[in-house]
């Protein structure tokens, strides 16, 4: 897997949100505070002084960005890396998405922006469609997909466990961008949210012992 683009895409997009970040905090008085974290129902619970705010993000995006490009050579199944290279792509991409994205949300105040409390949800139910959609063409791996030491062993509990994840992560996201949308009380949008995401993640987990069992008790039987 060629990672060489993808690397100097992520220093280049983290200098630039570094630039925006240093511009954007000059143009608030000095010890003004910016949102920086939302909880699940997308309300703002947390809060820093301007600068270290909007510089954050790009520290994140250029930190994952390096993690991201050594999984490749730190990979143990590296005769199936390039199976599992689409998602590890989507990964990296929609995770710099996810960080830009937070920047303008952190600046939004300066920008005259109001994103409202379910924009931050909408993102990342987005962010579950794409990895939901490559989920079912990914192939065994140690550092992305549902893994398990079941899928992990066993290309064929990867493949069904993973097709069954799409559809999960694909309605996870649908179920996010809905009640990002729709305007409901924050404790509500907060339950929605977090059973949508464990939901997804941990139904292909228990799938894939499901699957590992049965074919166990089949072997015996035999």
């Amino acid at each position: 897997m060629k990672v060489r683009p993808l690397l100097i895409g992520t220093i280049l997009l983290a200098a630039l949100m570094a630039a925006f970040a240093l511009w954007a905090a000059g143009q608030v008085p000095a010890g003004a505070e910016l949102p920086v974290h939302w909880n699940a129902a997308g309300e703002i619970d947390d809060t820093m002084p301007a600068l270290p705010a909007l510089l954050m993000p790009a520290g994140l995006a250029l930190a994952l960005g390096l993690l991201f490009a050594i999984i490749p050579a730190i990979e143990p199944l590296q005769d199936r890396l390039e199976g599992s290279a689409p998602l590890l792509r989507a990964s990296w991409l929609g995770t710099l998405g996810l960080l830009v994205a937070v920047q303008c949300f952190i600046a939004a105040p300066i920008l005259g922006l109001e994103p409202g409390p379910g924009a931050i949800v909408v993102l990342v139910g987005i962010l579950f469609l794409v990895l939901g959609n490559m989920m079912p063409k990914s192939r065994p791996g140690f550092f992305v997909g549902i893994r398990t030491p079941w899928t992990i062993t066993d290309a064929d509990n990867w493949i069904a466990t993973h097709r069954l994840a799409g559809k999960l992560f694909l309605a996870a996201g649908l179920a996010m961008i809905a009640v990002g949308l729709i305007d409901i009380p924050g404790e509500l949008r907060m339950v929605l949210v977090l059973g949508a995401a464990l939901g997804a993640a941990l139904i292909p987990a228990a799938y894939s012992w499901h699957l590992w069992n049965t074919g166990r008790r089949g072997r015996g039987a035999n």
